[in-house]
């Protein structure tokens, strides 16, 4: 029984341990590398639509992997990251919003003003567009003091 209650106590100090850490500049997922779960950032501008990356055309940028569904794409990206990176490394554009990071659902997008912006799920995603201006102007505050945390 006692050495249940350790391996339980040390999970949960992981869990902590993980959640405390800083927030990384672009949003991977736990077991991943990749950039948007591995999806093309500049199909969102030229396709509209999410479209899923592959690993034979890939750039690392800012601590990430970042995957592309064409040759062309990648050299879209590599020549303008800053252009098709998602706002607030590709974290949840509501969340960060509320002073808050989260993973996102690549089907949920948005490009406002030129800028991808991405959200955690459908729900947030409705309460994102009724009022995006706001949310956006908010985000821009908190993100640089979210990246200090």
């Amino acid at each position: 029984m006692n050495s249940y209650l350790t391996r339980i106590f040390f999970v949960l100090s992981l869990c902590s341990a993980a959640t405390a850490s800083a927030v990384e500049p672009v949003y991977t997922s736990l077991f991943s590398n990749k950039a948007i779960k591995g999806y093309d950032t500049v199909a969102y501008f030229t396709q509209g639509k999410p479209v899923k990356g592959t690993e034979s055309f890939q750039f690392k940028y800012m601590g990430a992997v970042w995957l592309f569904a064409n040759a062309d794409h990648l050299a879209m990206f590599e020549a303008a990251p800053e252009k098709y990176a998602p706002q607030y490394g590709g974290y949840c554009a509501y969340a960060v919003a509320h002073n808050q990071t989260a993973s996102i659902k690549p089907e949920l997008f948005t490009i406002h003003d030129g800028k991808l912006y991405l959200n955690y799920n459908d729900s947030i995603n409705q309460q994102w567009s009724k009022n995006k201006a706001d949310f956006i102007a908010q985000a821009n505050q908190n993100w640089p003091a979210l990246l200090k945390q």
